[in-house]
C-alpha cells in the first residue's frame, strides 16, 4: 500500500495503469477534455500524468482513482477490485466485536481489549518535519499562479481546484477533512465551496463573523486520504482516523507554517489560510457531477497565507461531469465498504447498488429478505433517515435473489412486478444542494418503488402470483457439458 502520492503513481505505471502525456497540454479545457474522454473508456481508462502543462512548473495527474483496480490499489487490497469487499468485511468484524452484548460482564469487556488496541493504532502521529514543507512560500510570495489549476468546462466561473482535501477543525477540537472545490479568484483568494449539509459548513458555524477560522488544503499524500475525504463517515469518526483504519497505521501529520492546523506530512502541496464566516462571495458556475453546471451562489472566501510543497511536486486534479467519470469508482468503493454499516440499521438488506448514472445518491437499489407486509416500505423510510442517504431521490427494492447491479434485471422487475398505484411511495425531504430539478432549494419529493414479488401470505395479494420461468438446473448442467457437440 503506497504511503504517498508519487509512490502510488509509480505503482500504477509499473502495473500498466498509468500513461504519461509528453505533449504540451493547456490547463484551460484541454486537460479536462482529455481526461473526460479517457475516463469514459471501458473500465475507466488509464490514469494520466501530464508532464508538460502549458505555463506551469508542475506536472498534473488526473483520473488516478478512475478504475476499480486503481481504487483497490489505493486502499491496499491486492490490486483486486473484489478486495473492496475485504475492507467491508474488516468493518463488519470490528462492529461485531466492538458492539456490547446484552448482559455483558467485565470479562467480556476485557475480551475487547484487542479491538481497542487496533483502534489505537489508527491514531494520527504528529511529526516535526514533512515532505510537504520542503518548499515554503509566505505572504505575497504565496501566489496561486504557482499551481497548475485547471479550468475543465467552458462556462466555469474560473479555474477550480478539484482534488484538494480541505482541513478544518470544530471548536470541540474534532478534525474534519472534506473534498471541497475551490474557485481561484486571484493570486491570494479562493471560493471555499462548503455546502449546506457538509461538515465544513458545520465547522464554520462555530466561528462568529469577523473571526478567522483556520483552513488548510492538502493535495495527494497517502491515496487512501482522498477516498476518506469523500466517505460518508459517522460524526464520531474523523477522516484522518478512518485513513488510519484503511492503511492499518496512523497518518503522520505536521503542523502548518501559518496556523495550528495539522496536515498529512507527505502531501504534495498544502495551501494555508483562513475564512471569515461573515464574508461571502459569488462562486461558480461549475460543471458538476450532476452532468449540468451547478449554479453560482455565495460561499466563504479562503484567504491564502502560505503555500508549501515538496520538491518536484505533482499536482492532483480531477474533472467531474456527466457519469461515468473518475468519481464513479470512489462511489463504488463507498457502496461496497459501507454496506456493513447499512446492515447495522437494516439487517434484512442483502446487497445494495448506487448506480453512477444516478450520481450515487439520486438512485439506490437494494435487495432484501422480505418477511412481512410493508417490509419494502419500511426499508425505504429507513434509508431516507440514514446519514447522507437522505438525499436519495429514488429507491428501488427487489427480492434477495435479484442482483441490484444487473440493470436489465432490475428494470425487468420494476416493469413486471410493480403496480404504480400500490407500489410507489412518495415522500418529501432534504435533497443535495446541487439538485436543480426541485422547485425548492435543497428540498423536494422522493419516490420508493417496491419491485419485489407479491404474495397472498406476505402482501395480502388477492390472487396467485406467477412463478418465474426457470429451466431445471440438471438440464442446464448437461447442456453446458455438451455445448461443443451442438456446434453453436
Amino acid at each position: 500500500m503506497a504511503r504517498d502520492f508519487q509512490t502510488f503513481l509509480k505503482q500504477l505505471e509499473a502495473s500498466g495503469e498509468l500513461k504519461r502525456v509528453d505533449a504540451e497540454v493547456d490547463p484551460y479545457l484541454e486537460a479536462g477534455a482529455i481526461a473526460d474522454r479517457v475516463s469514459k473508456q471501458p473500465g475507466g481508462g488509464s490514469a494520466l500524468l501530464f508532464d508538460r502543462i502549458k505555463g506551469a512548473a508542475m506536472p498534473v495527474a488526473m483520473n488516478v482513482f478512475g478504475s476499480a483496480r486503481r481504487m483497490a490499489m489505493a486502499l491496499g487490497v491486492d490490486q483486486d477490485p473484489a478486495g473492496l469487499d475485504a475492507v467491508a468485511a474488516r468493518i463488519e468484524k470490528l462492529i461485531q466485536e466492538a458492539m456490547p452484548k446484552p448482559g455483558s460482564s467485565f470479562l467480556d469487556k476485557l475480551a475487547k481489549l484487542p479491538v481497542l488496541a487496533e483502534v489505537g493504532s489508527w491514531t494520527p502521529k504528529t511529526v516535526r518535519k514533512g515532505l510537504c514543507q520542503e518548499v515554503v512560500w509566505r505572504g505575497e510570495e504565496a501566489r496561486l499562479s504557482r499551481l497548475p489549476v485547471l479550468t475543465t468546462w467552458p462556462e466555469d466561473g474560473g479555474p477550480f481546484i478539484t482534488l484538494g482535501l480541505g482541513h478544518t477543525r470544530f471548536r470541540s477540537g474534532h478534525r474534519n477533512m472534506g473534498l471541497y472545490r475551490l474557485q481561484v479568484y486571484d493570486e491570494h483568494t479562493l471560493g471555499f465551496h462548503t455546502q449546506l449539509h457538509h461538515d465544513g459548513t458545520r465547522a464554520r458555524h462555530g466561528y462568529a463573523p469577523g473571526e478567522r477560522m483556520p483552513v488548510a488544503v492538502s493535495f495527494g499524500g497517502d491515496p487512501a486520504l482522498t477516498y476518506a475525504a469523500t466517505a460518508p463517515l459517522p460524526p464520531f469518526l474523523s477522516e484522518i482516523m478512518f485513513t488510519g483504519f484503511l492503511r492499518g497505521e496512523g497518518v503522520e501529520l505536521v503542523r502548518c507554517v501559518s496556523n495550528d492546523l495539522e496536515v498529512p506530512a507527505d502531501s504534495e502541496i498544502v495551501i494555508e489560510g483562513w475564512v471569515d464566516p461573515g464574508e461571502l462571495r459569488r462562486e461558480g458556475p461549475f460543471g458538476d457531477h450532476t452532468g449540468y453546471y451547478s449554479l453560482a451562489d455565495d460561499y466563504p472566501v479562503l484567504h491564502v497565507e502560505a503555500i508549501t510543497h515538496r520538491k518536484k511536486a505533482v499536482y492532483p486534479a480531477t474533472i467531474v461531469g456527466r457519469p461515468p467519470q473518475e468519481d464513479a469508482y470512489l462511489g463504488l468503493a463507498t457502496e461496497r465498504i459501507f454496506l456493513p454499516l447499512l446492515r447495522m440499521v437494516l439487517p434484512e438488506v442483502v446487497d445494495m447498488h448506487l448506480p453512477p448514472a444516478g450520481g450515487f445518491h439520486n438512485l439506490v437499489i437494494v435487495a432484501i429478505r422480505k418477511e412481512y407486509p410493508g417490509h419494502a416500505q419500511k426499508v425505504m423510510n429507513a434509508i431516507w433517515g440514514t446519514g447522507q442517504m437522505m438525499f436519495s431521490k429514488g429507491i428501488v427494492v427487489v427480492d434477495q435473489d435479484i442482483d441490484p447491479h444487473d440493470g436489465a434485471e432490475v428494470l425487468f422487475r420494476v416493469t413486471s412486478n410493480v403496480d404504480p398505484r400500490r407500489d410507489l411511495l412518495f415522500t418529501e425531504g432534504p435533497l443535495d444542494v446541487l439538485d436543480h430539478s426541485s422547485d425548492r432549494f435543497a428540498f423536494g419529493s422522493k419516490v420508493g418503488i417496491d419491485a419485489t414479488r407479491k404474495s397472498p401470505r406476505l402482501d395480502g395479494f388477492p390472487r396467485e402470483w406467477p412463478r418465474d420461468l426457470v429451466f431445471p438446473s440438471g438440464l442446464l448442467d448437461r447442456i453446458t457439458a455438451r455445448w461443443s457437440e451442438y456446434g453453436l
